[in-house]
């Protein structure tokens, strides 16, 4: 019987390697982000025009860590900052134009990605690994914010 579990340290290798990979995959397409900016952008695609306060929280990164990875993006052509209409206090994060272009790229290499992840699995393997995952990722969560 295993005295120590090696489940987040599993993880954390793989998404060592996973980020490895999948920034060489994206500099192949000629596309300079890196993955923890690809979770930015993904939120995005899924929620243009959001503020920074919601971003933060969807990627489950710190706001200052984001702000310096905003910084890039925007520099880089990828996002802009601008002021809500609404609340003119509350700076809204936006897509742009170039980003638009790089964004059925960007998915074809994801689903390369899921491809290479998953490759063996049969879809019911995938669907009980991500409750389990999710799993964790609440209870992280929940320590987190408890």
């Amino acid at each position: 019987m295993k005295t120590q579990s090696e489940g987040g340290f599993l993880i954390a290798k793989i998404h060592q390697l996973a980020g490895r990979i999948f920034s060489r995959m994206l500099k192949e397409c000629e596309i300079e982000i890196n993955p923890a900016q690809g979770r930015i952008m993904f939120v995005l695609w899924r929620n243009d025009g959001i503020p920074i306060t919601e971003l933060a929280r969807k990627t489950s990164l710190e706001k200052s860590t984001l702000t310096s990875m905003l910084d890039r993006l925007e520099d880089a052509g990828y996002l802009t900052r601008v002021a809500s209409k609404d609340d003119r206090r509350k700076i809204l994060i936006k897509r742009t134009a170039k980003d638009k272009a790089w964004h059925k790229v960007y998915i074809r290499v994801s689903q390369r990605m899921t491809e290479l992840f998953y490759a063996g699995f049969s879809q019911p393997e995938v669907d009980e690994f991500e409750r389990y995952l999710k799993r964790i990722f609440d209870n992280l969560s929940a320590a987190h914010t408890g």
